[in-house]
Formats: structure tokens, sequence, C-alpha cells
């Protein structure tokens, strides 16, 4: 029988034809996790789903949204009893974003206390230019939940912190082809290492990453791990119903 995909990153509601990548998810047997970057866009996002159990939708507010979308934090937590799944959230430093800073932060820690009080949730973070800055607010926050940091792109002291935490790690091939990225992924514990494709916005030669499409990636951690194909993917596999039992 042949293992199923994991894809626990994927913008699945921007993609020109989402019922048509749900459909062929389904064909597939793939297990997803789409994110959001609107807490408006979740009941949306999550009809999609409908009647396919292997993907899950995440309740989410992106950082680069949350200086114009920090309004909408009330129905965050309106919404937030009915979803298991965070994401994506966190913190971006870049130089496109430091204008808003504050209000990066003001919403982070929204987001965590909340999860907090409804005992917390799985979270797919963003971390970029900003890794340790979200290391700090999620220790603000204990009963958080479990986090999960995708396209990690820190340095090496900072990725050992995030190991230290329990941090889970979320890779793909667009990661997956810097040196950087290989480097950092091969420290990275293997049952927590899960397999993702940030698409569309994950890119392979020009072309944005399908749902789902991570065989390159699983190639590389093949490698990096010394394992065949099947074993890796089976690896992944194992580490997502772990991830999901907690």
């Amino acid at each position: 029988m042949t293992t199923p995909t994991v894809d626990v990153h994927c913008h699945l509601d921007l993609y020109p034809d989402p019922r048509g990548q749900v459909a062929k998810l389904a064909r597939q047997k793939s297990y997803v996790l789409s994110v959001t970057t609107t807490p408006r866009a979740w009941r949306g996002t999550s009809a999609l789903a409908v009647g396919c159990p292997r993907i899950k939708t995440a309740l989410g507010l992106h950082p680069q949204l949350a200086k114009e979308r920090k309004s909408e934090l009330s129905l965050f937590d309106k919404l937030l009893p009915e979803a298991r799944y965070i994401g994506e959230v966190g913190l971006d430093g870049g130089p496109d974003c430091r204008s808003f800073w504050e209000d990066q932060i003001e919403v982070f820690d929204h987001i965590l206390a909340s999860c907090a009080n409804v005992g917390g949730r799985i979270l797919s973070l963003h971390s970029r230019a900003a890794a340790t800055d979200v290391l700090d607010a999620l220790e603000r926050h204990p009963g958080y939940g479990v986090a999960i940091l995708h396209w990690f792109s820190g340095t090496q002291r900072e990725l050992s912190r995030a190991v230290e935490m329990g941090c889970w790690f979320s890779v793909g091939s667009a990661m997956l082809r810097s040196q950087k990225g290989r480097t950092l992924t091969a420290r990275m514990p293997r049952h927590r290492v899960l397999t993702e494709t940030d698409g569309p916005f994950g890119m392979v030669s020009g072309k944005a990453l399908q749902p789902g499409e991570c065989v390159e990636a699983i190639g590389v951690l093949a490698h990096l791990w010394q394992l065949d194909e099947t074993s890796t993917k089976n690896s992944v596999v194992a580490s997502l119903r772990e991830l999901a039992s907690l």
C-alpha cells in the first residue's frame, strides 16, 4: 500500500481552483493542514474540506497582516473553540514588516494567551528573521500547546533552543534546496520533522508547489537520514500521528 503524503503547511484557499485541489488530495489520501491568513477566511476554507477527514483547517492571522487585521482578534477568539489547529501565526522581522512590529507582538501574544486559555492548540508558526522573538513569546505563554516552526531559517543557536523547548518543524522542497536549509534540517530531531509545501508561496524552479507535492522534500530527508524513501515517508506519517495525539 502506498504511504500517503504529509503537507502540514499549505494555503489551500489561495490556489486558483481550491475545490479541484481538494478532490485531488482526497484521491491521493494525502494528509494536509490547510492554513489561513485571516480569521475571516477560516469558515470558508474549512468548508472546502468537508467530507475529507485527512484535510484539517487551521485558524490563522498572518503576521504580515497584523496591523490591518488585528480587529479580527475578537473573531479569532470566537472561532477558537472550534479549531484544533492554529496557523499561520507568528512574527516577521523582515524589513518590510518592521514598521508594524508592535502590532505583530500584540497579535501574537493575544493568540498565544487565547490558546493557553482553552487548554492549548497545535500551532504552525511563521518566524522569518524573528526566531528568537517567537521563542521568547512562546515562553511568555506556557500552556499554549505545541509549536511547529514552519520553514525555520534561524541560527544554529536558535534551532538548539527551539529543540530544547520541544518545538516541531515542517520543511519543504523550497527550503531544502538551500545549503542552510539542509544543514538546519539535519540537526532537527527526526521524530519532530514533518513535510510541507507552503504552496502556492513555496516555489521550485519558478513554479508554485502544489498541495501535497513533497516528493523532492522526502528525497532530501531520505538522504539526510540515510533511509530509503519509503521508510522516510513512513517516518513522517508516524510523526504526524504522534503530533495529532498530543
